[in-house]
């Protein structure tokens, strides 16, 4: 045990050294690898029957996956960017490699999860040894008493079984914990061999350099900080004022006031301003100037999301 948190104390203090998306994807992968030995300890209980192992196996490590992974596309602003630019603009501005590559960044940022909750599975092959031990044929196991089935077999997982059988139920035991670490190896190397490509593919195929790359990454991140964080002020001071003119008064402590003092607020924003900088973004050109964020775009004066002749085209595959 102290061991496992030693690894991830390693583990998580190199994904703090890398970029923003790296450590969301380590922080991830983390929880998932925490959860996922809770729940081997405290809620995985084999029922050691034949036709229920099976489904309480395959249960154990899809369904948790699954959730993981639904929770992951709701938790992506991707998700419900791509949602309000199909209901306000449709997706006719996208070309087929962009909308590809939507749908890529989407599923692959979900797929952390339940990609390491599976990995971890089939490592620790509890959930493998439970679903297939009724499926091993006892014909492939030397001097196997013909007395005994499938029934005995799927008890083995349990270790409910009798004395004269326990050589079995150890080498069975030790096939099956072989043949799922060996899945998860594979789908370990499967996974690190997408991720490269998909690299390569997003850099060869980006209109920027990498210098500008970064740039644009670090606008979006700022842009994201200063508006949730000018968007919380402005609606704590528009909240006061509509407080104020109903009760006459409104309670604010020192801080408040300070903000209503320095930060007069006029009005609010129309829809129309709130439905340009919403949406999925593709980067633009316009006239060899870039355009970072559709706020960006918006401030510009810029109207329309179509391709220009001199216009280039990359998604937004930021955080």
């Amino acid at each position: 045990m102290a061991a496992l948190i030693a690894e991830n104390f390693r583990f998580l203090s190199l994904f703090f050294k890398s970029k923003d998306v790296m450590i969301f994807n380590g922080l991830v992968a983390l929880g998932t690898v925490g959860s996922e030995e809770l729940f081997s300890v405290v809620a995985f209980n084999c029922p050691c029957s034949p036709a229920r192992n099976y489904i309480y196996g395959l249960a154990a490590i899809g369904v948790p996956a699954l959730a993981l992974f639904l929770i992951g596309v709701i938790w992506n602003n991707h998700t419900w960017n791509l949602v309000a630019e199909c209901h306000k603009r449709g997706v006719k501005n996208f070309s087929a490699a962009a909308t590809f590559l939507l749908f890529g960044s989407i599923m692959g940022r979900a797929a952390v999860a339940p990609v390491t909750w599976s990995v971890i599975s089939l490592l620790r092959g509890e959930a493998y040894i439970c679903a297939l031990s009724e499926f091993v044929k006892p014909s492939s196991l030397d001097k196997f008493p013909a007395d005994y089935g499938a029934d005995v077999l799927a008890r083995f997982p349990c270790k409910d079984v009798p004395a004269n059988l326990t050589k079995f139920r150890d080498e069975v035991t030790r096939r099956l914990r072989y043949e799922s670490q060996l899945f998860g190896w594979l789908l370990i190397g499967i996974v690190a061999v997408l991720v490269f490509l998909t690299k390569c593919l997003k850099h060869c195929c980006s209109p920027l350099s990498y210098r500008q790359e970064a740039y644009w990454a670090q606008y979006r991140s700022n842009e994201d900080k200063l508006f949730r964080r000018t968007a919380e002020v402005h609606s704590r001071i528009l909240a006061a004022k509509n407080v104020k003119h109903f009760f006459g008064f409104v309670a604010l402590d020192k801080e408040e006031k300070e903000l209503v003092q320095e930060f007069p607020v006029e009005g609010v924003q129309p829809s129309p301003q709130w439905n340009a900088i919403t949406g999925v973004y593709i980067y633009r050109e316009n006239k060899g100037f870039p355009l970072y964020s559709r706020l960006h775009k918006w401030a510009k004066g810029v109207e329309g999301n179509g391709p220009s002749p001199e216009g280039h085209e990359m998604l937004f595959l930021a955080s």
